[in-house]
């Protein structure tokens, strides 16, 4: 692909990002997220193989459900109320829809069956972007309709993300279907205090996406796709493995790592509002992501692949140079929980 058509691509993918969050009327919403999905679709197609081509066309099927449905709320809202504003969306049925398809845009459970399959098809580089910067339109919508959204709702898509993102990383081997269900599972954890404290989601959505552009640009330089490759990167980049390690306990909430902290607050605050039962429930539910994280840290650590004579050593393989990004992301991953509470300060 043309480096003028990657920017051409990568500043529609700002614009229509910038368009979401500055919009207050539905249609320009709803215009930025279309943007969005449009610019990212070449993107997920670039390589040129059947999964990456089945990968684009679910997504593209997807997400234009969930625009049909936003933009069916919308006008629902609209013919019962008179309002195209946003933050107008308060008849109950309009207000069902539009979490509902917001949900299905980002992968909330139990709309979230598309995120592992489609992660799993296309590269790491575009994984990254789907994981992390096609989240933040959709969640900023979803900042906007919680004050009129039922509770229960919110609560029921915050539970059961935590329960299917711990749960359906268990068995996985695909190290981009684990990162899809680590995704629902932090999703789930933010979506839990939109109405308590809006603020704690957006250190979550923080310290999230720090942390997961660390594991895809770790990945993407180690090229580690499934979980038995994991064996072989300490002989290839000993201090990057050691970093790893700690990325991917960190976004297990390991204490004292710099996910154990939005993790750590957003529980306090769901106790103090008389949930201690949900507490309990997200609380255990992250033990289950913690051991999937676990066991790819012991993989990484004190597994040694198996190297027959015909094979090459994975020293002698080429590797891809670290970058600028990657040392960035890497490094607040690593010391970004001293700086945790003065961020939640500035949020406020």
């Amino acid at each position: 692909m043309s480096p003028y058509i990657v920017i051409v691509l990568l500043f529609s993918l700002g614009l229509g990002t910038t368009l979401t969050f500055a919009s207050s009327h539905w249609l320009l919403a709803w215009m930025g997220l279309e943007i969005n999905t449009l610019a990212i679709i070449p993107i997920m197609a670039r390589r040129h193989h059947p999964r990456a081509i089945e990968a684009t066309v679910k997504y593209f099927l997807v997400q234009a459900t969930a625009a049909a449905m936003l933009l069916f709320s919308s006008v629902t809202n609209a013919w019962m109320l008179g309002q195209w504003e946003i933050s107008h969306l308060s008849h109950p049925l309009a207000c069902t829809i539009a979490v509902m398809a917001l949900a299905l845009k980002v992968g909330l459970a139990p709309a979230h069956f598309w995120l592992p399959e489609v992660l799993q098809g296309i590269t790491l580089t575009a994984g990254l972007a789907l994981s992390t910067w096609q989240k933040l339109a959709p969640l900023a919508l979803i900042l906007q309709v919680a004050e009129n959204a039922h509770p229960d709702l919110l609560m029921a898509l915050a539970i059961c993300s935590t329960l299917v993102g711990g749960w359906g990383g268990l068995n996985q081997t695909q190290l981009r279907k684990i990162l899809a269900y680590s995704s629902v599972a932090h999703l789930g954890w933010m979506i839990l205090v939109t109405q308590l404290a809006p603020q704690m989601t957006l250190l979550a959505l923080i310290t999230y996406i720090i942390l997961t552009a660390a594991a895809f640009l770790t990945l993407h330089k180690m090229d580690a796709t499934h979980t038995i490759t994991l064996a072989s990167t300490w002989t290839k980049s000993p201090a990057l493995s050691a970093l790893a390690c700690l990325i991917l306990l960190s976004l297990g909430g390991l204490p004292p790592l710099t996910g154990f902290l939005p993790k750590w607050l957003i529980l306090q605050e769901v106790a103090t509002q008389g949930l201690a039962l949900t507490a309990v429930v997200v609380a255990l539910t992250a033990l289950l992501s913690l051991y999937f994280y676990l066991r790819l840290a012991y993989v990484m650590a004190m597994v040694l692949t198996p190297h027959p004579a015909s094979s090459s050593s994975a020293w002698r393989s080429l590797t891809k140079r670290p970058t600028l990004l990657l040392a960035t992301v890497v490094v607040l991953a690593v010391c970004l929980l001293p700086l945790a509470p003065s961020i939640l300060t500035l949020l406020k």
